[in-house]
C-alpha cells in the first residue's frame, strides 16, 4: 500500500519581486517611487539614479546623473517630486523630478555642513530641511530661500533623524548611543530631554505619530520602543538580531516593525501584543538563590572557605544569580526576548508555553541591509545592501 502523502506546511515569506543591480559602489539610500513601477536611489559612487521598470520586467535608469561628491543619503517628497540629496561633502543639492520621472532639474545648494551629510529629512508643511552631518551638527533650513535658520550640536555623529510635525519635535539618534529630543522654533531650538539605553551607537530611528511611540536600532543587535504618547516612561527592549540593526520601518495600518540588520535578517515584529519592560538587573555580593558568594565577596568567601562565583542575571527577574542556579535558557517573546535567554531556575518554571510564543517573524534578504523603504499601499519592500544591490520585496504575506 502506497504510503499517504502529507501536504507541506506554507510557510509565509516575503517574496522576492526584483533585483535592481548596475551601481558601481554602495547603495546608501533608495525608494520606491509612489504609483509607480520605480526607484531612487543614490550612491557611494556619486550617482543618483531613477530605475523604471521595461517592458522586459527589468529595471532600467530612465535618469543617470553623476554629482560631485559621493551620494551619502536622500529625502525624496511624492506630493512636489523634490528630491534633496545629501553629499559627502556636506552639501545638500535639491532637484525637482519631471511627472515621467526622465528628467531632473537642479533647484538649490544649501552648504549645511562641514563634512559628510549622514540623513536628510523635507518637511512640507513647514518648507523646513532638515540635515545632520559627521560635523556633529544637526541643523534647518528654509527650503524656499535656502536660509540657515539655526543649528543644535550634537553629542556624537547623528546617524538617526525623525520629526513630529505636530508638536515641532526632533529625535536624534547617535553614535554615542544617546537619542536626543528637541523642540523645535523658527529660528531657535529647545532641548527637551535625552534617552539612553543601548549599549552601543543608535543606527536608525523610527516615528509612529499615531501611537506616539519612537522605535531605536543600535550596533548592539537591540531595538528599543520609547512610549512618548504614554508619558509613562516605558522602554521595551527587543531581541531579534544577530548583527547591528541598520534600518527600521513601521507598518502603521498593521502595527508591525520592520527591522533589518547587518545580518541579513528582516524581522516583522508584531507590536499590537501587550508587551512588558525588562526589570533592572539587582545588585548582590552573593547569589540571590543560594547565597554562594560572588568571586569579589572576600569576606564571605574567607568566612564560609568557599570559593567565588562568577555573576550572572536573571533576564526576566533580573535577579542577580550564580551559573548554577541560572543554567536554564528560555525565550520571553512579550520581553523582547526573541532567542532563548538565561532565566534561573524559578522563572524557568514559571515561564507557560503560551509566554514563549513567538512574536516576531526572522526572514533571510542573503544581503547585509543598510537601507529600507516600506511602501505601505502596495506592501512593498525595498532593501540595500553592502552588495551595490538594491531588492524589491512583496511583504503582504508577512505584514498583514
Amino acid at each position: 500500500m502506497a504510503a499517504e502523502i502529507q501536504p507541506k506546511p506554507l510557510i509565509r515569506k516575503p517574496i522576492l519581486l526584483q533585483r535592481v543591480e548596475g551601481s558601481q559602489e554602495v547603495v546608501n539610500m533608495a525608494v520606491i517611487v509612489p504609483k509607480e513601477e520605480g526607484v531612487i536611489s543614490v550612491s557611494e559612487d556619486r550617482t543618483v539614479r531613477v530605475w523604471l521598470k521595461r517592458d522586459s520586467g527589468q529595471y532600467w535608469p530612465s535618469i543617470y546623473h553623476a554629482m560631485p561628491s559621493p551620494c551619502s543619503c536622500m529625502s525624496f517628497n511624492p506630493e512636489t517630486r523634490r528630491l534633496s540629496i545629501g553629499l559627502d561633502n556636506g552639501t545638500i543639492s535639491e532637484f525637482i523630478l519631471s511627472e515621467d520621472y526622465n528628467k531632473m532639474t537642479p533647484v538649490k545648494n544649501y552648504q549645511a555642513h562641514q563634512s559628510r551629510v549622514t540623513m536628510i529629512l523635507f518637511v512640507l508643511e513647514l518648507e523646513w530641511v532638515l540635515s545632520t552631518g559627521q560635523d556633529k551638527q544637526f541643523a534647518w533650513h528654509c527650503s524656499e530661500s535656502g536660509q540657515r535658520l539655526g543649528g543644535y550640536r550634537t553629542s556624537a555623529v547623528a546617524s538617526g533623524l525623525q520629526f513630529d510635525v505636530e508638536t515641532r519635535h526632533v529625535f536624534i539618534g547617535d553614535h554615542s548611543g544617546q537619542v536626543t529630543i528637541l523642540k523645535l522654533e523658527q529660528e531657535n531650538c529647545t532641548l527637551v530631554t535625552t534617552f539612553r539605553g543601548h549599549t552601543g551607537g543608535v543606527t536608525a530611528l523610527c516615528w509612529d505619530p499615531i501611537q506616539r511611540v519612537l522605535f531605536s536600532g543600535s550596533s548592539d543587535h537591540s531595538v528599543i520602543m520609547w512610549d512618548i504618547g504614554g508619558r509613562k516612561g516605558t522602554a521595551i527592549e527587543l531581541q531579534g538580531h544577530n548583527d547591528k540593526v541598520q534600518a527600521l520601518s513601521y507598518a502603521q495600518h498593521t502595527r508591525q516593525l520592520i527591522s533589518c540588520g547587518g545580518d541579513g535578517g528582516i524581522v516583522i515584529w508584531n507590536m499590537d501584543v501587550e508587551r512588558q519592560e525588562t526589570p533592572e538587573w539587582l545588585d548582590s555580593d552573593s547569589c540571590q538563590k543560594c547565597d554562594q558568594p560572588f568571586f569579589w565577596n572576600f569576606k564571605q568567601m574567607w568566612d564560609s572557605k568557599k570559593i567565588g562565583l562568577r555573576q550572572h542575571h536573571c533576564r526576566k527577574c533580573g535577579k542577580a544569580v550564580c551559573g548554577k542556579c541560572s543554567s536554564k535558557r528560555s525565550s520571553i517573546p512579550l520581553m523582547g526576548f526573541e532567542f532563548a535567554v538565561r532565566v534561573c531556575d524559578s522563572c524557568h518554571e514559571a515561564i507557560t508555553d503560551e509566554e514563549r510564543a513567538p512574536t516576531a517573524t526572522f526572514h533571510d534578504s542573503k544581503h547585509n541591509i543598510v537601507h529600507v523603504h516600506f511602501d505601505a499601499t502596495r506592501g512593498w519592500l525595498l532593501t540595500s545592501g553592502t552588495d551595490k544591490v538594491i531588492k524589491l520585496w512583496d511583504m503582504t504575506p508577512v505584514v498583514s
